[in-house]
């Protein structure tokens, strides 16, 4: 692995990010969105609304050049005001050659949406990592970025050239990296978590090494030493910061990468165990079943299934 625990958490849960289309509205209005296993993105390219949050949670003013990504846990409304009742996805036209459908009456307001797919992290690493809702606003230090990358979406979805859907895709998952990056900015409003430790400059050097050489017999004396805090300090601030104490992440990060091995590749699993640190096949599946609840070669042969 690297020393980017960022790209190796990206790697590591297969996120893939899909723009699936958009819509412009004018006038009254109001669309229900759900992203059931995947992260809900949705992109203000221009005019303003509001997102209503399923659960009475306050509404949350959108403008252009926002960027709000759901945890897909809850459903929520984007309408013109509150109150509308909303209409569903599948009951709105869609002009197939530009994806995009027309809400109301006018195109006031254009809003491009996506999601990035979690079907594959099994681990639920991302979704645990984040907040339920981000809003990354247009003044953010990552807007510039993300303008570009919105218009470059916005010109694939409509030139509907060769390879557009790749290069749609791969748009997404930069977007998503920018709203990431956003998110180790606002650090206070991250759940703990590996993201939320990545954030702590105190804490990242350990992460850093634990992500470098996964298979290391790693002690919490050599990791709170890189941190440079004693180890009752590092111990303590690791898992305010991460969730888990340090060797508990190092145990699930471990699992993490093992699942993804034994997703992508047909090493036999005594090999995926050494990579990983462990000298004992048997040690290994007891840990990987005890963390995912099923048995490595079970795993693999579900996911290839």
């Amino acid at each position: 692995m690297s020393t980017d625990p960022l790209s190796d958490a990206l790697a590591v849960a297969d996120a893939r990010g899909v723009f699936s289309g958009g819509f412009t509205a004018g006038g009254p209005w109001a669309i229900r969105l759900r992203g059931r296993d995947k992260l809900k993105v949705n992109v203000v390219v221009r005019g303003s609304c509001l997102l209503l949050a399923e659960g009475g949670a306050e509404p949350v003013a959108l403008s252009g050049g926002d960027i709000v990504v759901s945890d897909g846990r809850r459903s929520y409304v984007l309408c013109s005001e509150p109150g509308l009742p909303p209409v569903e996805p599948a009951d709105v036209a869609v002009d197939p050659r530009t994806r995009m459908a027309a809400l109301g009456g006018g195109d006031e307001v254009v809003c491009v949406s996506g999601h990035i797919d979690l079907s594959r992290d099994s681990g639920d690493l991302l979704r645990r990592a984040l907040p339920e809702l981000i809003h990354v606003r247009s003044d953010a230090a990552q807007a510039p970025v993300l303008r570009w990358l919105t218009e470059e979406l916005m010109r694939e979805m409509a030139d509907g050239r060769a390879g557009s859907g790749f290069a749609s895709g791969h748009l997404a998952q930069l977007m998503f990296v920018q709203v990431l990056r956003a998110c180790l900015n606002e650090a206070a409003g991250l759940p703990a978590g590996w993201l939320r430790a990545l954030a702590d400059e105190r804490l990242a050097p350990a992460l850093r090494l634990m992500h470098a050489d996964p298979a290391h017999p790693w002690q919490l004396e050599e990791l709170a030493r890189a941190a440079a805090m004693s180890r009752t300090t590092f111990a303590v601030r690791f898992r305010e910061a991460a969730g888990v104490p340090p060797l508990t992440y190092l145990q699930n990060w471990r699992m993490g990468l093992a699942a993804r091995a034994l997703r992508q590749d047909t090493a036999p699993v005594s090999v995926l165990a050494r990579s990983v640190g462990y000298t004992s096949e048997s040690a290994f599946s007891n840990a990987f079943k005890r963390t995912t609840g099923v048995a490595p070669r079970r795993y693999r042969e579900a996911a290839r299934g």
